[in-house]
């Protein structure tokens, strides 16, 4: 790349990233009565944390939203189901990072008015157990982590400093050019942002190969892998460097009230603001008129008209199906066709009669189990929806706060990345509601995985079930109609990352996207700021 062009790159790559203050002062309060007639100022397709963001921000500035929801629970993947037994399991969450005030982790980024969800911390940031290794992570302690790295690997002590220095100078580079709002000699860039300017285009194994030359301790430092989709050789650099130290550094927390309680703070902004969350609506169509979007079409027939449509539906959908104007996508969907797809999750959801994980010592809340230190063959296994030969996560809910579970009882998730080409020949007979084969196959599944988990950490598991429940991404897709059943949208590939990730505004005029499918990306701590960063693009157009 020519020294121009890669300055030019840097510049709209750092206009990208997400916005770490926000200042509502900034933007216009709405006007009264809405300019051009139209029902809402705002019309969001999709009720994910994304969308509920954009709409809260809509609705706090007084402009009148509407958030239209396919499923009967607002909060997409943030969402939870009540089973018998007094049961509540989580439909995704496992842990998030979140600020603080007053003492009190509390604090969702961009939403003062929202104090009433309490967060609580990982004792252990995480646990991941391999075969020659048992590691705990400290949880807020990078240097203590660091160290333990170097006690088991005292040959790789430089590396270890080098790549751990690398990361913290690429935070300290995008802080530093933030402070400068804009204002950055980029003759200079790099000198004064060294470690941004040699790793933007770089995938994490391009950080991290120069650095560490023993495959066990690459497999251990690169173990939050699947938090992110795909393994080291395609993996975004900024999409694992940046959230690692971030949650290293800030530490890993859940919700009381599950992650439930999130959404529902959200709607409750709305609502409370004018705005309003219809459940059970799906959006069959995006009207458009003259290259811009006015309005939409619902299951039901309705025709809702908005000055902004923001989809916070899946962005394949978004394109494909909802919009019908396919000439005028013509290039755009060139694009979008060339990424690829995010893995979907198969997931065991299970309600214990006893409190086994008392019974028998277990004391963390996020567990890894790793048959091997290779996150590009745990990627292969994912794709190939290998279970005998893979590993798993399991998330120990009642080690995070008293009273998660009945008395005496236990709520226990293990989840695996998983493609959904596996479940393709059961996709026809899946909606119609002819599931025998799918179940049998899912029951196969998570025996394999409750089986492993009885002989690894829980003996006596198996016997200890009260209630199982198990998530496909058939399951994915039914609940949310994410397009493959994926959990984190396109993937976060050097090409499809910071600058170049999809980005909230469309070429359909009044079309704008939020959620996982555009930038930043996916995650809780990535989708709420997706949800700002649209609304501050849609405002930037409207002053």
């Amino acid at each position: 790349m020519k020294e121009m062009d890669r300055r030019d790159f840097l510049k709209s790559a750092l206009a990208a990233l997400p916005m770490l203050r926000l200042n509502w002062d900034l933007f216009p309060q709405a006007k009264q009565p809405r300019p051009d007639g139209k029902d809402f100022d705002a019309v969001v397709i999709g009720s994910g944390l994304g969308g509920l963001s954009c709409a809260a921000a809509f609705a706090r500035q007084g402009y009148k939203a509407i958030v239209l929801e396919q499923h009967s629970q607002a909060g997409g993947y943030a969402t939870t189901f009540n089973r018998p037994g007094g049961f509540s399991f989580d439909a995704s969450l496992h842990s998030t990072s979140v600020g603080e005030r007053q003492g009190v982790r509390n604090l969702i980024a961009g939403f003062p008015e929202i104090t009433e969800v309490e967060f609580v911390p990982h004792r252990v940031l995480y646990r991941a157990i391999y075969p020659d290794f048992d590691i705990r992570v400290p949880q807020r302690n990078v240097q203590a982590y660091i160290d333990l790295l170097i006690k088991h690997f005292p040959g790789e002590k430089e590396g270890i400093i080098g790549l751990f220095e690398d990361m913290n100078g690429l935070l300290r580079d995008i802080n530093k050019y933030q402070e400068a709002a804009g204002r950055v000699d980029m003759s200079r860039f790099p000198q004064d942002f060294p470690v941004l300017f040699k790793t933007y285009n770089k995938t994490w194994a391009g950080v991290i190969d120069p650095w560490i030359k023993d495959p066990k301790l690459k497999g251990i430092i690169s173990s939050l892998w699947g938090y992110f989709g795909l393994p080291p050789s395609k993996l975004s650099c900024f999409y694992y460097a940046l959230p690692l130290m971030g949650y290293l550094s800030q530490g890993g927390y859940y919700p009381k009230g599950k992650s439930r309680a999130i959404s529902q703070a959200f709607v409750k902004i709305i609502k409370a603001k004018g705005g309003q969350v219809e459940l059970s609506t799906p959006v069959e169509k995006i009207l458009v008129k003259d290259g811009a979007a006015y309005g939409v079409v619902t299951s039901q027939g309705k025709r809702i008209t908005g000055r902004v449509i923001v989809s916070n539906a899946n962005g394949y959908d978004t394109f494909h199906s909802l919009v019908e104007d396919q000439a005028a996508l013509k290039d755009y969907l060139t694009r979008l066709d060339q990424y690829s797809i995010s893995l979907s999750s198969f997931q065991v959801f299970l309600g214990l009669k006893k409190d086994l994980v008392k019974d028998v010592g277990v004391k963390d809340s996020e567990i890894f189990f790793e048959p091997d230190y290779d996150p590009e063959a745990a990627y292969a296994r994912a794709l190939a929806a290998d279970v005998e030969a893979g590993g798993f996560g399991l998330t120990v809910y009642d080690n995070l706060y008293e009273g998660y579970s009945p008395q005496g009882k236990n709520t226990l998730n293990f989840m695996i990345l998983q493609g959904y080409d596996h479940w393709k020949k059961y996709e026809e007979d899946y909606r119609k509601g002819n599931k025998a084969e799918y179940k049998k196959e899912k029951e196969r599944m998570a025996g394999i995985l409750i089986e492993k988990a009885e002989k690894a950490l829980l003996p006596g598991l198996r016997e200890a079930i009260e209630v199982k429940e198990i998530g496909t991404p058939l399951t994915n897709w039914r609940y949310t109609r994410n397009y493959r059943g994926a959990i984190y949208g396109w993937d976060q590939t050097v090409n499809n990352s910071g600058a170049s990730r999809v980005p909230h505004r469309t070429p359909i005029r009044n079309l704008f996207l939020a959620g996982a499918w555009t930038s930043p990306g996916h995650g809780y701590g990535a989708v709420i700021p997706s949800g700002l960063q649209c609304f501050a693009a849609i405002m930037e157009e409207w002053t």
